[in-house]
């Protein structure tokens, strides 16, 4: 492995499918080597998690080339155990997506599988990026496919949704490009190790300003309160599989670049905006959950509930504890997991009825027990509930909140309540009840294909649950310098 360039391979593997894609451009030859390709890059990626070394914070599988001399600006790439579980998760949920679309998708296959392809070789390439300048250029480059599949494949409203999308993002990102630029003359060099060995030649208020920047982009992808409101259009109109990339792992690039470049490289910025981070966390929490329970639409009901639940995340990155932290970490895979399959469950069964309005459902678990078996189980995870996944990372996050400040500890409970209130008066909506008459002469059951495809993340959320140390183990050591630098 330490000659071999298993990250380079992994990250440019997709996008070379995704030439042949459109090389060969036969629709029905497109989906088989979108599958064989997203199957070869899972199986390239797994050694990473095999022998990775949990003992160490140094990245490691280390490439460094030389790009850009006059700038001081290499190609660089490396992983340590915060980023390597997010590489495994985009690599899986990838090749779920290819699934799920396999019948959905009628037009334009060609090219939908090979933004699909796209999207993965940026979501790889951003978690395995050693220096800011080429995790910039992922952080853009995935930008381009997701603005297609919302754009092209998405709903009546698909349009409107793509271009707010677009515009959220890159007024976000025009001043993160301003940090980056800051950064690179201050200290000559954009490497991640570098900057953070550099930041005690940055004054205090430049850290405050630079946070202020990276934080305008940080928090649109996350994406944070007040600039949350892309979100639910975005993933009510784009395609099943566009829902699952935006939820599985674009939101969670905002959140590991406050881990990656704001609490290492500009701990003083970090300290400056601890309490409005904190309190806009909770207000997320509370807020996302509350507009949650009057949605009456079932994607925009688990768009709005992942403002509520990423809240949870950036409420447990900015409480600077080792659990919190920890916890965070956790519930992003959590959250990608979860948020997910019931957006799979969600396009499934709208493949068959076309309407994802929730009064045109009940009665689903007559006629269809398999999927109102699975949905049960997704939401029970999503609620929290003990035995799965996202019931340790929830645990953690308010142990480190109430450690904190105890009310935001309060707050967040508060929280898991109204997440577990909107999560069950989704299912009795839809599964229990009387059978809608609209539904009648429908197979709404689940076939094979959609059985295997939400297999993988029902074992995951049953093996993360009752032994969550399969994540936490390669974050204890890189959280517990990651922290040592910032606090005070």
């Amino acid at each position: 492995m330490s000659d071999f360039p298993v990250l380079t391979v992994t990250t440019f593997l997709p996008m070379a499918g995704a030439a042949l894609v459109m090389l060969l451009g036969r629709d029905r030859l497109a989906r088989w080597i979108a599958l064989v390709t997203t199957l070869a890059t899972l199986g390239v990626s797994v050694p990473l998690c095999l022998s990775f070394d949990k003992s160490k914070s140094a990245l490691q599988f280390v490439e460094v080339h030389e790009w850009i001399p006059s700038w001081n600006i290499a190609y660089g790439m490396g992983v340590d155990g915060i980023s390597i579980p997010f590489i495994f998760l985009a690599a899986l949920l990838t090749i779920l997506c290819v699934g799920v679309s396999w019948t959905a998708v009628r037009t334009r296959t060609s090219e939908f599988y090979a933004a699909l392809l796209v999207s993965e070789t940026a979501m790889i390439g951003l978690f395995a990026a050693s220096n800011l300048f080429l995790f910039f250029v992922f952080w853009e480059l995935m930008v381009i496919p997701m603005f297609l599949l919302i754009g092209v494949w998405g709903g009546p409203g698909r349009v409107y949704a793509a271009v707010k999308f677009l515009i959220f993002t890159l007024a976000g990102s025009v001043l993160m490009l301003v940090g980056m630029i800051v950064l690179h003359n201050t200290c000559g060099t954009l490497d991640f190790k570098a900057l953070a060995a550099a930041k005690d030649s940055l004054p205090a208020a430049h850290q405050a300003w630079l946070f202020a920047a990276f934080l305008a982009a940080f928090a649109v992808k996350v994406p944070m309160f007040p600039v949350h409101t892309w979100l639910p259009n975005a993933h009510t109109e784009a395609p099943t599989a566009g829902s699952v990339i935006l939820a599985g792992i674009l939101l969670k690039m905002g959140a590991y670049g406050f881990l990656r470049v704001s609490l290492p490289i500009l701990p003083e910025g970090v300290q400056a905006f601890l309490l409005p981070m904190l309190v806009i966390s909770v207000v997320a929490i509370v807020y996302g959950a509350y507009v949650t329970l009057v949605q009456t639409d079932m994607k925009r009901l688990i768009a709005f509930s992942s403002v509520s639940h990423m809240g949870f995340v950036t409420l447990g990155i900015f409480t600077l504890e080792q659990s919190g932290v920890e916890g965070a970490i956790l519930q992003m895979i959590n959250h990608g997991i979860i948020s997910a399959a019931l957006f799979l469950c969600v396009g499934m069964i709208y493949e068959r009825t076309h309407t994802r309005e929730i009064k045109d459902y009940g009665g689903v678990g007559k006629v269809a027990p398999i999927y109102a078996t699975m949905l049960a189980f997704f939401c029970l995870a999503s609620a929290g509930f003990p035995g799965l996944n996202s019931f340790i990372g929830e645990v953690l996050i308010i142990g480190g909140a109430f450690k904190t400040q105890s009310w935001l500890g309060a707050m967040a409970v508060w929280g898991v309540a109204l997440g577990t209130t909107y999560l069950v008066w989704l299912y009795y909506r839809v599964v229990m009840g009387k059978t809608n008459e609209g539904l009648r002469g429908l197979k709404l059951e689940l076939n094979a294909r959609e059985i295997a495809t939400l297999v993988p993340l029902v074992a995951l959320a049953v093996c993360l649950g009752l032994y969550p140390e399969v994540v936490l183990s390669y974050l204890h050591v890189p959280v517990a310098e990651l922290l040592a630098g910032v606090k005070p």
